[in-house]
């Protein structure tokens, strides 16, 4: 109910005109390897690195868009499907098991690709802004953190279900993705993004909590309804990356 994993990857950065590596890494006990996803550098060389952490439905093939606008911004970009989607060794989704890829994707930035911690961005999506959050507050020797819609209380959507009422579901659902502890815990540089609930929205929409509790540099960006809605999330990615280890 909260993980909607696919395995066929249908799209790649090539789709977008983007030159890129396939990548595999994180050799389990008996040596096969576990995590598989993409390396789409810069050219020229970039300043800063990006890890992309997908949200909780499809595989990497549907994050392409998304990619490309990062990349746009004269980056490199990692991304990397969890175990359990796309071309990844299968077992079940869970919170720990994202947290477990997560620090095995930094660990192949830092250890195989040699790549300074201090230029390396976090970027997630959905749950995986959730997560991003999460290793971000593990990591303050990361540059930075960007989270595009992270999700308030995402367990909510097992917890309400009707047929949670059938069983203990509270005892039986160990992830959380809680964000008030790392927020609070954040110690580098964050850019959250949020969406207007409406499209007739306007005004200043109620802040996410979470965001409230961050002590280090942050901002908080709302997208109106626009024609070109990543054109403004270019412009404001771009502005805040400038702005880091200034």
């Amino acid at each position: 109910m909260l993980y909607h994993p696919t395995s066929a990857v249908m799209r790649t950065p090539a789709a977008a005109g983007l030159a890129f590596y396939s990548i595999a890494f994180a050799t389990s006990d008996s040596g096969a390897t576990e995590l598989t996803g993409w390396w789409i550098p810069a050219i020229p060389s970039a300043r800063y690195t990006i890890l992309y952490l997908h949200g909780a439905d499809g595989n990497l093939g549907d994050t392409v868009d998304d990619l490309a606008r990062l990349h746009s911004a004269g980056v490199d970009v990692m991304a990397f499907d969890y175990r359990g989607y796309g071309q990844s060794r299968f077992v079940h989704p869970g919170e720990s098991n994202w947290r477990q890829d997560a620090e095995s994707a930094l660990q192949y930035l830092t250890a195989t690709r040699h790549i300074d911690p201090h230029k390396i961005v976090l970027v997630g999506s959905g749950l995986g802004a959730n997560l991003a959050l999460e290793v971000a507050a593990a990591h303050p020797e990361l540059a930075g953190v960007l989270l595009e819609s992270p999700l308030e209380a995402p367990v909510n959507a097992i917890l309400t279900d009707p047929r949670a009422h059938f069983v203990p579901a509270r005892l039986l659902v160990g992830d959380r993705y809680n964000t008030a502890a790392p927020a609070a815990a954040l110690r580098i540089p964050s850019l959250w993004f949020f969406q207007y609930a409406q499209p007739q929205q306007t005004g200043s929409p109620q802040s996410f909590s979470a965001f409230e509790k961050v002590p280090a540099a942050k901002t908080q960006v709302w997208l109106p309804p626009s024609p070109d809605p990543n054109r403004i999330f270019r412009a404001e990615f771009s502005r805040w990356i400038e702005t880091l280890n200034k």
